[in-house]
């Protein structure tokens, strides 16, 4: 019998275990424990948030001192807030949420700031679920999700109020991305229409949210997509909303003066800063390192800046390289990375940083994403270095909640949130200039005094001989103040300037000065109401009670909730004998504030003049009770 010859394939068995990242992958197994586990060591590390106040640094505008968080919640306050951008910023759902929260809290920073970190661990969720719906096992993914959870990086997002912005569009963003990734497995029209949803509500918390739908397109890739014509032509709506809401920011910005603030630095040399920012960023990533609420723009370019271009060059080269080589996972979690840091690399300079942590809230997940797998595949490969892997990895995250822990307190309030820019940076006027109005507020002036002139000795412009002013202003030093805010008119006039000499001009009893400054000011801007308030009580100081009504009728058509100037309303009302009138003013003034006493006291009295003695009654009893000297009524003075 002829023998058979021996074949050479030889039986194999698969030497390691590949995630399945393609469309219709099997069903990812999730862990409760796992993610409580992140959940709480987030928690753990941002608790110190929780006691944080405000800052003078975008606080102001945005929360305490914004007039569109004014007055009752109602839908003339949604419609206010929804058609009026802040510098330059249109991020309404941001403010409305500020809105929602002072009226059930106050305006209260505590409340605000727990809003922040629930919004940050319902991310963190996100984060996870989406890692496990891209192949990691429940523990990568868990590891990915709690770097993104407790990165030093992170903390600006969270513990600065005013960057609502960033945890609540990518409340949006990410259950929008999770729910792309389970559309892409099992496909649902209702689904697509909510992801739509989801984006355009988005756009109004952050404009950052126009990024999502190239992110989408590193999924499809992921996925195993051919990324072609036919697939960003299903993604046109996307694209349509994306644009209408860039060209939108784009003017909203200009419009306030923001883009392009910076004008030290254009021409090519914006490039050069938006590749420093970039490898920044990435070097960041695995290393953080001066953590900063801002990083000012250097007053000259360094040969750092320049040199940064040969590494995004060998990145772009390194990227290249991966797609020939199908390392998915890398170019993946780096398209991911620059789909969504592109936008903010400063190239188009807005704002008076050019690094800031809260760009990479979201571009973070792919470098979290390409760390993680990779970890995964490593021990898959290498299960003997397993426990050394875990260790060493423990170790990181220690550190590194150790950074993000301590960064809290840097936001805790401005003096200290300037401080810390100042360790680094003491040659830059504004965080002198920023820390001095924090110290001037808390009555602190012989440091504010030192601050402010170490501002102005580092040649800042007009806004710090302003607040300089002030300061003296306060001071009761007029004519300093005055001198101040002469420089302040000189380097750029501005209601605001006109309108503060004219408070100093005042109180020197110099009115006729006074009222000129006011005159001028409201001409420049007629809607800053400070002129009106200030030029009615000069107007009642000369006796012209119809003049000062005139101005309180201003001031209460832009500023309607304003309870003491409600009550002048009512004395000058009463003055030029309009005494029916004058009840209409303190019912306002009341309504807005029913502690008013004085207010009652000189409405009871209106009451007597009309006649009506039970109102009046009401009133004094009322009055007394609120600890106002209530005079017998044969003794009112008629006014």
């Amino acid at each position: 019998m002829k023998k058979q010859n021996k074949t050479n394939i030889r039986l194999e068995i698969s030497k390691n275990v590949r995630i399945d990242h393609s469309i219709g992958a099997k069903e990812p197994k999730f862990s409760l424990i796992s993610i409580i586990i992140v959940i709480a060591i987030t928690t753990f590390v941002f608790v110190p948030s929780l006691n944080n106040g405000f800052v003078n640094w975008d606080d102001d505008r945005n929360v305490y001192e914004n007039k569109t968080l004014e007055g009752p919640l109602n839908t003339k306050q949604f419609t206010n807030i929804f058609t009026t951008p802040v510098i330059g910023n249109y991020n309404p759902l941001s403010i409305a949420s500020f809105a929602v929260e002072k009226h059930f809290f106050g305006m209260n920073p505590k409340a605000m700031h727990t809003t922040n970190l629930l919004l940050h661990l319902f991310c963190v969720w996100m984060v996870y679920l989406i890692f496990l719906r891209l192949g990691l096992n429940s523990l990568y993914a868990a590891l990915a999700a709690l770097l993104f959870g407790i990165h030093p990086l992170r903390v600006e997002s969270v513990a600065w109020i005013t960057e609502r912005k960033d945890v609540l569009f990518a409340s949006f963003y990410l259950p929008a991305l999770y729910l792309y990734i389970r559309n892409l497995e099992t496909p649902s029209f209702k689904r697509s229409v909510f992801i739509y949803i989801l984006f355009s509500i988005g756009l109004f918390a952050k404009i950052q949210m126009v990024a999502l739908p190239l992110t989408f397109l590193m999924i499809d890739y992921w996925k195993g997509r051919n990324i072609n014509y036919k697939l960003l032509l299903e993604k046109s709506h996307f694209w349509l909303t994306a644009l209408a809401f860039g060209i939108l920011g784009i003017y909203f910005l200009k419009k306030e003066g923001s883009l392009d603030a910076n004008q030290v630095h254009d021409g090519i040399n914006r490039i050069f800063i938006g590749t420093y920012s970039l490898i920044t960023y990435i070097i960041k990533w695995i290393i953080p390192y001066r953590i900063l609420p801002l990083y000012p723009y250097p007053e000259k370019m360094t040969i750092w800046h320049y040199l940064s271009f040969i590494p995004v060059v060998l990145l772009i080269a390194g990227l290249y390289y991966s797609y020939k080589n199908n390392l998915r996972a890398v170019l993946f979690g780096f398209g991911f990375f620059l789909v969504n840091i592109v936008f903010l690399l400063q190239i188009l300079g807005a704002g008076q940083g050019y690094l800031a942590d809260r760009f990479t809230y979201i571009a973070y997940i792919g470098l979290f994403f390409i760390f993680s797998y990779y970890i995964q595949e490593w021990i898959i490969k290498n299960p003997a270095t397993k426990n050394s892997i875990h260790a060493s990895i423990i170790i990181y995250l220690i550190y590194l909640s150790y950074l993000s822990y301590k960064q809290n307190f840097f936001w805790k309030d401005s003096g200290s949130m300037w401080s810390r820019v100042i360790e680094f940076y003491n040659n830059t006027p504004l965080p002198f200039n920023n820390r001095a109005n924090f110290y001037r507020d808390a009555k602190l002036y012989d440091q504010a005094m030192k601050d402010y002139n170490r501002a102005i000795q580092l040649k800042a412009d007009h806004p710090t001989y302003n607040s300089r002013a002030k300061l003296f202003f306060e001071k009761n030093e007029d004519e300093k103040a005055i001198a101040d805010y002469n420089i302040a008119i000189q380097k750029k006039p501005t209601a605001e300037y006109f309108v503060n000499r004219g408070a100093a001009f005042a109180k020197l009893g110099r009115l006729n000065e006074a009222i000129q400054d006011f005159n001028k000011g409201l001409a420049m801007d007629p809607s800053w109401k400070v002129g009106y308030l200030n030029r009615s009580i000069m107007y009642q100081f000369q006796g012209n009670f119809q003049a000062a009504l005139d101005d309180i009728n201003s001031y209460v058509r832009l500023d309607p909730y304003n309870a003491d100037i409600w009550y002048e309303g009512g004395r000058c009302s009463r003055a030029v004998q309009k005494i029916q009138e004058a009840i209409r003013y303190y019912d306002e003034a009341i309504k807005l504030n029913p502690k008013l006493g004085i207010a009652y006291l000189e409405r009871g009295r209106t009451y007597q003049q009309l006649g009506n003695m039970n109102a009046a009654n009401a009133d004094l009893q009322k009055a007394r009770s609120l600890g106002e000297k209530v005079e017998p009524v044969s003794n009112f003075p008629v006014r």
